[in-house]
């Protein structure tokens, strides 16, 4: 039996799932692995999963070894004495060579000569002479890579509004898209210093809590709505998707609030002319799906 652990490594915080041919490790384990960049240094976040022999693991990387206390010394070395200077240094020629991009990290593999410089720039950088000056002072392998704000969020930031650690650094493995429908749909504020994250961009768990919010909204009628209640029938002029609740506005004026489970009959839905009225750029949620 071969043994599968999500191993999270490397300064973006990579998940990836990695094999063993032993079976020794548990969640929190510091370990040594072979990923498709080289030897680097990782942290078990998962316990062990078996899986039979005859199961192609040819996409996976391998887990080598559990760390050693020279392992751990290593890798704080690296982290606390080599990364600072070498950080150091690119900035200054960085400047020197007048480079319009800004330096955000520094990676430096654990089992092999390579160097990754993180950086953020408005286009395309010409940045050959400032290589061969990095490789010419480590004699190492020395790799540029662009990245996003949301990445450089990802590098360096710790906490996010709401007081836990990112998303992007503590589960999540891909960054993918968020849009603003996604916090219409949520009904959020579209104030944009309340729905952005560190990286200024729209937080990510609106789009993890997405799919909720659209499954809770098809239970409900939509806005426009007639339907019949104990108190009289009236038509929905708002609704609560979290608590599954609606504010109906009676024949006589007056409103009411009430669950889902409190609508008798639902008399009429909103008509086609009422619909038409909203091209779905509207910030207020005009109830349309």
């Amino acid at each position: 039996m071969r043994h599968i652990l999500t191993i999270r490594y490397g300064v973006l915080k990579n998940t990836s799932d990695f094999y063993a041919a032993f079976n020794s490790l548990k969640k929190g384990d510091p370990v040594i692995i072979r990923s498709h960049r080289g030897v680097e240094f990782g942290e078990v976040v998962t316990k062990v999963k078996e899986i039979a022999d005859n199961i192609p693991i040819e996409n996976l990387g391998e887990i080598l070894r559990k760390a050693t206390p020279d392992d751990k010394e290593k890798q704080k070395k690296i982290q606390e004495e080599l990364i600072p200077f070498e950080f150091k240094f690119c900035q200054k020629k960085i400047k020197e060579h007048k480079l319009l991009m800004k330096l955000a990290s520094v990676e430096h593999l654990f089992g092999t000569k390579k160097i990754i410089f993180y950086y953020l720039a408005n286009g395309r950088v010409d940045f050959r002479e400032l290589v061969k000056d990095l490789a010419k002072e480590y004699q190492a392998r020395i790799e540029m890579k662009q990245i996003g704000v949301r990445d450089e969020s990802r590098l360096l930031a710790d906490y996010e509004h709401c007081g836990r650690e990112l998303c992007c650094r503590s589960f999540l493995k891909n960054l993918e898209p968020v849009t603003m429908k996604m916090a219409k749909n949520q009904k959020a504020t579209l104030d944009p210093s309340k729905i952005s994250g560190r990286c200024g961009r729209l937080m990510c768990c609106l789009r993890y809590e997405d799919k909720v919010y659209e499954d809770l909204k098809h239970t409900l009628p939509r806005k426009g709505s007639v339907v019949k209640t104990a108190k009289g029938i009236g038509e929905i002029v708002n609704y609560d998707v979290l608590q599954q609740q609606v504010t109906i506005e009676l024949e006589n004026g007056s409103r009411i609030h009430a669950s889902v489970s409190d609508i008798i009959d639902r008399v009429r839905e909103p008509s086609r002319q009422t619909e038409a009225t909203c091209n779905h750029s509207c910030e207020k949620d005009c109830g349309r799906e």
